[in-house]
């Protein structure tokens, strides 16, 4: 699994099919083309199509009703497919934590994929502050159930509270309530985070009741808030004051619930979210996770797989405690970590890609499955010469 570069790179996936084969069949004998019979009508009849339909003219007032422009924000929240996914509530198997039992599951969950993209936009952003600022070691995030408010902070580097040279407003207000801003649009560079659009946050914001940043900058010794509200149709002042501690940076939001036909935090909405809390415990190496005031208590990328393990075994037959699960780790690089464990008899894969998850997989994760199962076929091949041939199908389903 790829270490966090994206909330928030999009993963390629896989978009290419087998070419169809030539078909060695003799082409069928045709049958004989249908004459067209000669029409007793105008050779040119009215033809029905908006496109040409010049009643248009008949009225200035009808068509300026037609034909209008909207703003930008009014884009996003007419069409937010385009944006952020669907609003609309779909049900899926997916894994999700479970509050009574602290443990990971693998069940049918009910969700909204665009709530759940503008909490992972926030999300990723702490994680990618990792990549700027390697000194950084804590992310803390709070869920409040009751208010269906979140809040995501880090101690890595802050924003700098300073004027653009440009735009004439702090940073702090370009990076989070204007839109296509963004310090990705350098394509020379590698990528490594997750953002590259210009959207990010401020998708979030848009989608939100309420949404606050606050930052702090050690080098300028200044702390920066600022709220929007109503969906970024309005905006606070700045407010910053002298800061003599360490940098930092938090985000708060409750999302607008009602635009996702919702009536607020759900259970299944909860669970998600409360387990991408943990995928960044496990994936984001040297970094300390929290959640609602208490630490996640995983140390590696091995012990956060036995969490899927020991679910996947609660699911077959039961947790036994004495057995010890087949775990193997590698890093081959600092931008990898690849881990391998047996499943319950079915093809399972958690993957990430610049800390975003990628649930279908991609290129990536057939790159390491395709080379697990050669180095599979080949042992079995030499310890069992006389046998069946195994296919890699057969292979990659244990």
């Amino acid at each position: 699994m790829p270490t966090p570069d994206d909330e928030n790179s999009l993963v390629d996936k896989d978009s290419f099919q087998d070419a169809i084969p030539l078909d060695d069949t003799p082409p069928k004998k045709q049958k004989k083309a249908v004459a067209i019979t000669k029409s007793s009508g105008k050779i040119l009849q009215d033809i029905e199509n908006e496109s040409f339909d010049m009643s248009a003219n008949k009225s200035s007032k009808d068509a300026s009703d037609k034909y209008k422009t909207i703003t930008h924000i009014e884009h996003i929240l007419l069409r937010p497919d385009t944006y952020i996914g669907s609003v609309e509530r779909d049900q899926k198997p997916m894994w999700a934590f479970n509050s009574e039992s602290n443990s990971i599951e693998h069940r049918e969950v009910s969700f909204v994929p665009g709530l759940y993209k503008i909490f992972d936009e926030i999300l990723v952003n702490a994680a990618d502050n990792k990549q700027n600022d390697k000194r950084m070691n804590e992310i803390k995030v709070t869920v409040n159930r009751e208010s269906g408010e979140i809040s995501v902070w880090n101690n890595g580097k802050g924003i700098p509270i300073e004027l653009h040279k440009q735009q004439g407003i702090y940073i702090p207000e370009m990076i989070f309530g204007v839109l296509l801003s963004s310090s990705n649009y350098d394509d020379k560079q590698e990528k490594v985070t997750g953002g590259r659009n210009g959207y990010g946050a401020k998708l979030c914001n848009i989608y939100s009741t309420k949404f606050t940043v606050e930052t702090a900058d050690s080098k300028h010794k200044k702390k920066y808030s600022q709220t929007w509200t109503d969906n970024m149709s309005k905006k606070g002042k700045p407010k910053i004051t002298s800061h003599s501690g360490a940098d930092y940076t938090k985000v708060t939001f409750t999302p607008d619930y009602s635009k996702f036909n919702m009536e607020g935090m759900d259970d299944d909405f909860e669970a998600l979210v409360k387990r991408r809390v943990y995928d960044l415990a496990g994936t984001c190496t040297g970094v300390k996770v929290s959640l609602n005031g208490e630490r996640i208590k995983i140390r590696s990328f091995k012990e956060y797989m036995t969490l899927y393990t020991k679910a996947l075994q609660a699911e077959s037959n039961g947790i036994d405690e004495d057995k010890k699960d087949v775990i193997v780790v590698d890093t081959p690089n600092e931008r990898w970590q690849i881990g391998f464990a047996v499943s319950d008899g079915s093809f399972k894969q958690v993957s990430f890609v610049n800390s975003i998850a990628t649930t279908s997989g991609g290129t990536h994760v057939k790159y390491v499955a395709d080379q697990v199962v050669q180095k599979l076929m080949d042992h079995v091949k030499k310890q069992n010469k006389k046998g069946v041939t195994l296919k890699p199908n057969q292979s990659l389903r244990k």
